[in-house]
């Protein structure tokens, strides 16, 4: 049996009132379950800096690699000093759940989180149901809502038409 790591790491300071404060307004913007979502975050953007770090007195090509990469998951960097710039709520915007929020699928952040972990959204005609995907640039497009028959979904409709 393969032990699981953990992909994230406590704060140092477990009771520093301002992280605490900060931590709650991010976890309520972004529909978040709870603190270790963004603590996870927090530990993909410091790899994903600790790799620029590396590249910068590495050749062109590597860095641009890297680049390309990022633009691909849809941070939007021109060289290495805007890698080292990211922020946490950089990487909390390429969520799914924030993705689906904004295209109007959902109406709220607990709304878009509950209509992934119910598996009613589709990226590419495949479900999804985490949360926490991040999602590419050319993959934003392709998101869309299953099809539901419930009669909530009626009511609606046929208010909608009604008006």
């Amino acid at each position: 049996m393969i032990r699981k790591k953990k992909k994230f790491e406590r704060p140092r300071k477990l009771f520093d009132i301002v992280r605490i404060k900060s931590e709650n307004s991010i976890a309520k913007k972004y529909g978040l379950k709870n603190k270790r979502e963004i603590w996870r975050t927090i530990a993909k953007l410091k790899e994903i800096r600790t790799k620029a770090k590396k590249l910068v007195n590495q050749d062109y090509m590597k860095q641009q690699e890297l680049l390309e990469k990022l633009n691909k998951i849809g941070f939007k960097v021109k060289n290495i000093l805007d890698v080292l710039a990211l922020t946490e709520e950089d990487v909390l915007r390429r969520r799914l759940q924030t993705i689906v929020l904004e295209k109007g699928i959902a109406t709220t952040t607990k709304g878009a989180r509950q209509l992934i972990t119910h598996k009613h959204i589709l990226i590419n005609g495949k479900i999804v149901n985490a949360p926490s995907y991040l999602v590419n640039v050319d993959e934003e497009e392709k998101i869309s809502a299953k099809k539901i028959n419930s009669k909530i979904n009626k009511t609606k409709t046929e208010l909608v038409a009604n008006e």
